[in-house]
């Protein structure tokens, strides 16, 4: 490979896709040649690295032209084009949940499954978690290779952020005017709490509940037994995760703080005699960390349990940008591009 990155970007207008041009800067990126793409924003600009660039329409891009490839446009686009980028010549990350669960499909975060990127001898479709998953792994990880995770059960609080624009918006205007009817959630969202996220299956969860069980068995252990709650939440940016969990071994308090200290990109803020944890409000802001605090164990019935609290930016962090980009990252670390 000659190591000359040649980036494709689509929904580079989107809020995810900002996202993905911040760190790309923050992180000094060197992009030989970039291309923004997208379809109802075609002839709008954006920068990168100071330089001016105009949105093209992604039917008509020629994929030969990049060697990566970032999909930040939802999964009806992923399933248009992945494929056939790949077939181009062009490894493709995709962030949408299209090709998640498809076994010929590496589902990756770096800090936990990325030796699945160096083996790869090829252009290949990389699929990014689901935003949950990826803030909720970063901090089991430690925990299961010292402790290991018997069962898990998860209730998410998740950021309007997460649904998009429209959504974000539409907590703004319900906060402001109290009748004002609620269009992208099925009930109001403002002053309020929804224990839906996506829509409901035929086993009464919800497909982002299963999102949760289905990648961490994936990226994670198979063995792992997982029940999760997903609320959506009147705020406007950051998830938030509790977590109670099983493991194999007594670990005290000091013992699950100690290892999950151990993993770069996890942070924890835990002194409840001080009121310190993470908030959204506080932690969820272009941080790239995740954040765990009101770390507890205890003894039940013969059976230790652990209880934490997770928080991360889901859109510039963890749980979408960041990511993607550490996923491009990896690849120029281990030359395929």
């Amino acid at each position: 490979m000659n190591n000359e990155l040649n980036l494709a970007l689509v929904g580079a207008s989107g809020v995810v896709g900002q996202k993905i041009i911040q760190l790309l800067e923050k992180k000094n990126f060197q992009v030989n040649n970039f291309y923004p793409l997208g379809k109802s924003s075609v002839g709008d600009e954006v920068s990168l690295m100071n330089q001016t660039y105009v949105i093209d329409d992604v039917d008509l891009f020629d994929a030969t032209k990049a060697n990566l490839i970032i999909l930040a446009a939802g999964s009806s686009v992923a399933q248009k084009h992945a494929r056939n980028f790949v077939s181009a010549g062009a490894y493709v990350i995709d962030l949408s949940s299209e090709f998640r669960y498809k076994e010929d499909v590496p589902l990756i975060i770096p800090e936990i499954n990325g030796e699945i990127l160096r083996e790869l001898t090829k252009p290949s479709l990389i699929a990014n978690p689901n935003c949950s998953t990826s803030q909720l792994l970063m901090a089991l990880k430690p925990i299961h290779e010292n402790f290991n995770i018997k069962f898990l059960n998860i209730a998410t609080y998740q950021a309007v952020s997460g649904t998009g624009k429209e959504a974000v918006e539409e907590l703004k205007e319900q906060t402001i005017n109290p009748r004002a009817e609620a269009k992208v959630y099925p009930k109001k969202i403002a002053f309020n709490a929804l224990p839906q996220c996506d829509i409901f299956l035929d086993n009464d969860f919800t497909k982002e509940e299963m999102k949760l069980v289905w990648e961490t068995k994936k990226i994670l252990d198979n063995e792992i037994d997982v029940q999760a709650t997903c609320v959506r939440v009147p705020v406007k940016n950051g998830h938030s995760e509790a977590v109670f969990l099983k493991i194999d071994k007594n670990a005290d308090r000091e013992a699950i703080i100690n290892s999950l200290s151990d993993l770069k990109g996890v942070c924890v803020m835990d002194d409840p005699s001080n009121l310190v944890y993470p908030t959204p409000l506080e932690q969820a802001n272009d941080s790239e960390d995740v954040y765990v605090g009101r770390v507890r164990s205890q003894i039940i019935q013969g059976e230790t349990w652990v209880s934490l609290w997770i928080v991360a930016d889901n859109v510039y962090g963890k749980g979408a940008a960041l990511n993607a980009v550490q996923i491009a990252e990896n690849l120029l670390k281990h030359n395929k591009l």
